[in-house]
């Protein structure tokens, strides 16, 4: 689990495919040991990109802790015109990433390294499924950051485990100033909508 979050894997390589049905079209990707998500569809994830619909169709959006970017992808193939920036602490999902998105033929993904976003860039939205298992502190301080980012009018959409603390983490956001409401439930998950300050 820790190699999630590790710059770079100590586990072996290992390629599978998988391919996501979504309400979009299929989406095929390369996945590896030492990142999330490895050989699976993550159900966390496919109810996130299921019961949302579009993007803002312009502007910066993010995808914070990428992985192999299904959320990336989604959001890129939904709003073409738009850049979405693909970011993961993890080089192995960063590589991973930017494959899948030139597999894809998506070239408005700009995959990084969360210190490598400028600091000017604002985004329109966050989409993501936040590595709750870092602890709650580091978790808190990461949403902090991005969520702080948001455009005025921007919003972060979350899918977080019930059993993992979405309902405290709604309420924590809440205290923070952060207006948050659930969008939909479902196999365990919330999907959380947060606003800025």
């Amino acid at each position: 689990m820790s190699q999630y979050f590790a710059n770079d894997p100590s586990v072996p390589s290992a390629p599978l495919e998988v391919t996501w049905s979504l309400p979009d079209g299929p989406l095929v990707l390369v996945t590896d040991r030492g990142v999330f998500g490895y050989g699976q569809i993550d159900t966390g994830t496919k109810l996130l990109l299921v019961t949302l619909d579009r993007p803002p169709a312009t502007g910066d959006l993010l995808d914070l802790g990428c992985g192999t970017g299904a959320i990336a992808l989604t959001m890129a193939r939904r709003s073409p015109a738009a850049t979405v920036w693909a970011i993961d602490v993890n080089r192995r999902a960063r590589e991973l990433c930017e494959a899948n998105a030139r597999r894809h033929g998506l070239g408005n993904v700009r995959v990084c390294a969360p210190e490598d976003v400028p600091p000017e860039v604002r985004f329109a939205a966050i989409w993501s499924n936040p590595p709750i298992r870092i602890g709650k502190a580091a978790l808190h301080e990461l949403l902090s950051h991005w969520i702080g980012r948001l455009t005025p009018d921007g919003e972060a959409l979350l899918v977080v485990q019930k059993h993992l603390g979405a309902d405290s983490l709604a309420r924590w956001l809440a205290e923070q100033g952060h207006p948050t409401e659930r969008v939909a439930t479902g196999a365990g998950f919330r999907v959380l909508r947060v606003r800025p300050a």
